[in-house]
């Protein structure tokens, strides 16, 4: 893999988590998952509401719901690569913003998870925003925690 240097319209997030890298490819493509972890901080996922068709041409879908006030957040990507475990990627259609997640399994039930983020819009690229995605890998990251406590 090489270093590569963010445009300014691109973001770049990395984490290793405890978990192995089929079972966070799963976690990322299954609602049953996605329903625990989806969304920053202060936000749910309500399991009716997650629509995953993982193949290129497919749709991903959820609804974010406020947990404060009640309002909600419609996300839609619709699949250019998915390759199990390694891999997925979408794009936003309403923005053009295009994430490719991939999945380095990295022994010893550890697996590197890095985030690459093109085209994305001023809003999202606020320190506000990046803090809030943050918390979001955060959720996911104890997620996984409680699986492997099982």
């Amino acid at each position: 893999m090489t270093d590569h240097t963010p445009d300014a319209d691109e973001l770049i997030f990395t984490r290793v988590v405890e978990a192995p890298r089929e079972l966070v490819f799963r976690c990322m493509t299954e609602p049953e998952h996605l329903t625990h972890f989806w969304g920053p901080a202060g936000v749910s996922a309500p399991l009716d509401q997650i629509k995953v068709d993982a193949r290129p041409g497919g749709a991903f879908e959820t609804v974010m719901v406020n947990d404060a006030d009640g309002s909600e957040y419609r996300t839609r990507g619709i699949y250019d690569e998915v390759v199990a475990p390694e891999r997925l990627a979408w794009t936003d259609p309403d923005t053009g913003m295009t994430t490719t997640s991939t999945f380095t399994d990295l022994g010893d039930n550890r697996t590197e998870i890095r985030i690459h983020q093109a085209k994305v819009p001023e809003p999202f690229r606020s320190p506000q925003a990046q803090a809030g995605f943050l918390t979001s890998l955060d959720r996911f990251a104890a997620y996984l925690g409680q699986l492997s406590d099982r």
